[in-house]
């Protein structure tokens, strides 16, 4: 007798969600060969069935005892999740059938993961898109990069696959960095868990905010392109584009100086450097990274060419190229250490000098408990307070509310007063209540007045420094005998690093680049 093999899509793991077709097949097969997770989807077409199980990374050898046993004659069912044909197992059973064999072969496509996910964020894949496993382990890792920079270049809606695991941990980290090289750090995206299966979640975000997020193999994140919108808490791509121009306001280039200082803000310590080092005489621009920065820098900088918003790694490259910038001073905030690393890449690129200006840290020992990351941070304020806030801003917020035991707490938040800014926390369950949205720094006198009426027990903050308001947030705690958790600075290979204006124009002279 003839054989069948067939090579059979399950979906993402419920049972309604399983095609009318791949029950046919399940039926009429008589043997199953499947990863034994699968047997719990196909339950109620296994009875009488000979099953086979092996595990999880015997692949190959699945494939090549579904097509043994089709050889031999026997009708045969060989199960994948998803859709079989999609970085599953049917290109293994391919590889090893044979010219010469007859059994018939059936692939029953089935819903992937792409479209399970984007079903449940909205309709994010509505228009050209891209999907890319993040697995090295049948793939070179410089394979995946150079076609992750390509999607980023391109600006098109992608979905990861594969992740991370517990033994590949940094590569997403490293791919949403290149991401972030070509897409705005504003593109809206979505992160899947267990998609249709039991504990499933689904969150929105910005790509800058991916960075500091944990992940696992059971989890896909969906990236949009430019012209991805937030509509009823879903988010969605149009079907069809109205304007294809870039929509990244960018200056002219007649309204930038050449061969100026490019000073890199949206601190008011970077501003004030950016007015002393134009007050010396030279050709400044600043860079800040929103327009509510840029107002800011108009209004503390008056005369300086302003270049706000966000950009991306390319945009800024072909401005500092055009321009013929003649130093890169990194001013950004100590903790924009995603910007920095930019800056360092260009202009080792554009043989540009980098120079970093860094305020001094006023973090003293007895002050607060030091905490190496914004991970441990959580935990801790988890473990020791009630009602926790957070002055750590907006990037990070993700990490304190999804971690273990977080939504047993409440959360204050403050932070820049931008609309995305307050949308992100509310999004993240944060009561409207609990949002203080205003410019610093603050005074000690009101920060124990806020933290006395909203009864907060536990405050996590930065090493921000003086100019950051540090000081007068450690000595509010400390007044109100509160908890002051502090996450410590990234650590950073700066190329030079200064911590004083006189030092930057001491830099500057040595390098002999005179206004």
């Amino acid at each position: 007798m003839k054989g069948v093999l067939n090579l059979v899509s399950v979906g993402p793991g419920f049972a309604d969600l399983i095609v009318p077709r791949a029950e046919a097949a399940l039926r009429d097969s008589e043997v199953i060969v499947a990863y034994d997770l699968y047997l719990r989807w196909i339950q109620p077409w296994l009875a009488g069935k000979e099953i086979h199980t092996p595990p999880l990374t015997q692949e190959r050898e699945r494939a090549l005892l579904a097509i043994e046993k089709a050889r031999g004659g026997a009708r045969v069912a060989l199960i994948s999740s998803g859709d079989i044909g999609i970085y599953a197992m049917a290109a293994l059973a391919f590889e090893e059938m044979r010219e010469e064999d007859e059994y018939e072969v059936n692939v029953i496509p089935g819903i992937t993961s792409a479209n399970a996910c984007a079903s449940l964020l909205g309709s994010p894949l509505s228009h050209d898109f891209a999907t890319l496993s993040l697995s090295d382990l049948l793939c070179p890792w410089e394979w995946i990069e150079q076609r992750g920079r390509h999607i980023a270049e391109a600006d098109l809606a992608c979905v990861l696959y594969n992740v991370q695991s517990a033994g590949r941990q940094q590569g997403v980290y490293r791919i949403l960095n290149i991401m972030l090289e070509s897409k705005s750090p504003q593109t809206l995206c979505g992160v899947v868990r267990n998609a249709y299966r039991p504990g499933q979640t689904v969150s929105i975000h910005h790509l800058e905010d991916l960075p500091s997020m944990q992940f696992d193999m059971l989890t896909t994140i969906v990236i949009g392109n430019r012209f991805t919108q937030r509509k009823r808490g879903y988010i969605f791509t149009p079907r069809g584009y109205n304007d294809w121009a870039a929509p990244l306001e960018q200056p002219a280039k007649n309204e930038l100086p050449e061969h100026a200082l490019w000073v890199f803000s949206g601190t008011s310590d970077g501003n004030l450097l950016a007015s002393e080092l134009a007050n010396n005489g030279y050709p400044v621009v600043i860079s800040t990274a929103t327009e509510y920065g840029g107002d800011l820098a108009i209004r503390d900088c008056p005369g300086v060419s302003v270049w706000a918003g966000r950009q991306g790694v390319e945009a800024r490259r072909q401005a500092l190229a055009k321009t013929r910038a003649r130093v890169l001073v990194d001013a950004t905030h100590p903790y924009a250490n995603l910007i920095s690393e930019q800056l360092i890449g260009l202009s080792r690129t554009l043989n540009i000098p980098y120079l970093r200006y860094e305020r001094p840290s006023a973090h003293a020992a007895d002050a607060g408990e030091m905490c190496e990351s914004t991970e441990q941070a959580a935990g801790r304020a988890i473990a020791l307070g009630k009602r926790i806030f957070l002055a750590t801003g907006s990037k990070s917020l993700a990490t304190f509310l999804k971690a273990p035991n977080a939504a047993e707490k409440e959360w204050f938040v403050r932070m820049m007063p931008e609309p995305e800014f307050i949308q992100r926390a509310i999004d993240l369950g944060v009561p409207r209540s609990h949002i203080c949205a205003m410019q610093g720094p603050f005074s000690q006198d009101f920060n124990v007045a806020l933290w006395r009426d909203w009864k907060i027990d536990c405050v996590v903050t930065k090493d921000s420094g003086d100019a950051g308001g540090y000081q007068a947030k450690a000595s509010a705690a400390q007044d109100l005998g509160i908890t002051l958790l502090v996450v410590s600075r990234p650590k950073l290979d700066y190329p030079v690093v200064t911590s004083s204006f006189d030092a930057v124009l001491q830099q500057l002279q040595s390098w002999d680049i005179w206004p």
